[in-house]
């Protein structure tokens, strides 16, 4: 009997189309990143594009679009190290970007954080129930636009993606409606606020994710601005007299956050010891996988052979890259260099866990990589000061204000942030792999080679933006308009964290009562499991560190799926019907006009994103087709509230009645 063709999978065009993806996906991210610091994820846009013109060109396959999204996803997550290297030209220790440098740091992270998935791909994907609401929403995106798409999925898709489109224009784009509203009131001296996005991905993502996951988040949204805050803001002087919205916002911004950030380590930590099991497995499972030759392709990694080549390159190009740093100004650098590179490899594998955690609860565009950066660059900074006590580190590392011992710092939290940016991105892209019955090596292939497009691009682009608007309190030439500057928020924090570190005036005590929170939290989580009830550490911990506009909503999405499916299992059981339908997560193959209309926000507001970041670079301002100006004030919050909500309920009853009408 002939064996069916095999369909194609890893391609040349499909590189060559990952490629120019990856070009414009990485610019945008860099852009959109320093001026308002944050990004998307571009795996769900990657895959819409790819359908397009694969199937323009003809004679291709869900498996080829899939490697394209894995390579153009890759790529466009290691732009987030746009939230460290310009920390280096504002310590005043670069003046542009060196492009070996900066390339070469950011693929050796990116690769390094490939290779870390590898085995937690077996813990976290094949042996996890973790939802992976982008992962899922990916391969749902691949399996309507594929030969046996479901025509009703793909119209649901369609449909949820232009209402996001359109809304995600209307508020970002002309600003006609806000993208978020804010309530603030006072009692005595605390302040209590709450601030709801006007997010439909979010929507999505909270769909997808399930209501365990939403209410974590919530949770810890609640001990922020219903506990931390109000506290803080009692006791806490306004010296600068802000308004009340204002002062509650930069108490979270330095010290609730800040306690998030040390709930968010210790729930990392509890995370890796639960993992250590699972991880252990895998690894065996892995070397079992490549002496077994009946192994499935669908089951099949990179082999141990090319494991440790590719370790051994990392490691010897991230010891190249740091001496090159340090050797023009300090001698004796061996001992630093060293313990910087093990800081990386093993530090940066338990980063590697926790976002890729992170990343299955609450998706890839909310998890929140930059608490993790924070942890690193406290402890890499902490590494350097016991060095210096035992005397192995330079005297010229730690002279003129600790400045180069400051740009050290930056440079490791460099390939740190890359690592964890990747694997966050990466279990995701695994997942939809998974799903679509892709083999998990020809992805990490197609990751790798998504890593160095990503890497040659990144120093360029942030060489033009530099040159282009400057950074906050660092313009590269005299005259230059500072109103115009990118703002780069996280460079800015993650500088003064280092050198706060240094100079040993940085505040540990939300940090440390943070982690003493994360402990409760652990606890408090293991007792419940006796009850067979949970509430995940980490998800309370990423609520605490998330803005309320993403973990409000994101609940309210979760909310939103569970009521329907509650609604739908009450319908089943009026008209007879013995089918039960789980209200807590969405199934992995669940292709439900609910779990696409959900895909189709994420999709709908991503590939706006990207096209106003385009728009936004193109002519130079940070906000070319607002309108705002023209409207009342109180025009976008009434307006954007009233569209959000009928969006909210047409969601809500267009899953339901479909549940009803099949």
């Amino acid at each position: 009997m002939p064996h069916a063709p095999t369909p194609r999978e890893l391609t040349l065009r499909g590189l060559i189309l990952g490629a120019v993806i990856t070009v414009i996906f990485t610019a945008s991210n860099v852009y959109l990143g320093l001026r308002i610091g944050l990004t998307f994820a571009s795996s769900i846009p990657a895959a819409v594009i790819s359908m397009a013109v694969l199937r323009a060109l003809g004679n291709s396959s869900l498996l080829e679009n899939n490697m394209v999204q894995s390579q153009a996803s890759a790529a466009g997550t290691l732009s987030c190290v746009f939230a460290t290297f310009p920390g280096l030209i504002m310590a005043g220790i670069w003046s542009n970007f060196p492009f070996w440098q900066t390339a070469g740091i950011s693929l050796a992270g990116g690769i390094a954080g490939v290779l870390f998935t590898i085995p937690l791909r077996r813990a976290l994907v094949t042996e996890s129930s973790l939802p992976y609401p982008e992962g899922v929403a990916a391969a749902e995106i691949l399996r309507a636009g594929g030969k046996n798409g479901n025509t009703k999925s793909l119209k649901a898709l369609v449909s949820g993606g232009v209402i996001a489109a359109l809304f995600t224009f209307a508020s970002n784009g002309l600003r006609v409606v806000a993208d978020s509203i804010s309530a603030t009131a006072s009692l005595g001296g605390a302040i209590f606020q709450a601030t709801g996005g006007l997010s439909l991905a979010l929507i999505g993502a909270g769909y997808l994710v399930g209501v365990a996951g939403g209410l974590a988040m919530l949770v810890g949204c609640i001990m922020a601005w219903g506990v931390g805050v109000p506290w803080l803001t009692a006791h806490t002087a306004n010296t600068t007299h802000l308004a009340a919205a204002e002062f509650a916002h930069s108490v979270w911004l330095h010290k609730v956050r800040f306690m998030g950030a040390g709930a968010i380590a210790m729930a990392s930590v509890w995370t890796l010891i639960e993992l250590i099991g699972p991880v252990a497995r895998g690894l065996r499972a892995m070397l079992h996988a490549h002496r077994t030759p009946s192994t499935t392709e669908q089951d099949k990694d990179l082999s141990p052979r090319s494991l440790i080549a590719l370790l051994t390159f990392t490691v010897v190009a991230l010891g190249v890259l740091f001496s090159a740093f340090l050797a023009p100004v300090a001698h004796g650098i061996g001992t630093l260099v060293v313990a910087a590179v093990l800081f990386c490899i093993v530090f940066g594998f338990v980063m590697a866990a926790a976002c890729g955690y992170m990343a299955g609860i609450v998706g890839s565009s909310s998890s929140p990589i930059s608490g993790i950066v924070i942890i690193a660059a406290v402890l890499s900074a902490l590494m350097i000061l016991g060095l210096e006590a035992c005397g192995l580190v330079p005297e010229a590392l730690m002279a003129n204000g600790q400045t180069l011992a400051t740009g050290f710092t930056i440079l490791v939290l460099s390939a740190i942030t890359a690592i964890a940016a990747i694997s966050n991105d990466n279990l995701q892209d695994l997942k939809t792999g998974q799903l679509v019955g892709a083999s998990p090596w020809k992805q990490q292939v197609a990751l790798l080679a998504g890593c160095v497009v990503g890497a040659a691009v990144i120093p360029p682009v942030l060489n033009i933006l530099y040159q282009a608007y400057g950074f906050a309190g660092a313009m590269p030439r005299p005259g230059m308009d500072a109103a115009h500057a990118l703002s780069a928020p996280q460079p800015a924090l993650i500088a003064l964290i280092a050198k706060g570190v240094f100079t040993q005036s940085l505040d540990w005590s939300m940090l440390s009562l943070g982690m003493g929170l994360g402990v409760v939290l652990v606890i408090l989580d293991l007792a419940l499991r006796r009850r067979a009830l949970a509430l995940p550490p980490l998800g309370v911990a990423v609520g605490l560190y998330l803005p309320p506009s993403v973990s409000i909503t994101l609940a309210l999405g979760a909310m939103l799926g569970w009521f329907a499916k509650r609604h739908i299992m009450h319908n089943k059981r009026k008209t007879g019907a013995k089918t039960e339908i789980p209200v807590t997560a969405v199934p992995e193959h669940d292709a439900t006009v609910g779990t696409m209309l959900a895909s189709g926000f994420i999709v709908g507001e991503s590939l706006t994103g990207v096209g106003l970041a385009i728009v936004a670079g193109a002519m130079g301002a940070e906000d070319p087709l607002s309108l705002a100006a023209w409207l009342p004030h109180s025009f976008a919050p009434v307006l954007g509230l009233g569209v959000f909500s009928v969006i909210c309920v047409w969601f809500y009853r267009r899953v339901v009645n479909n549940a009803v009408s099949t």
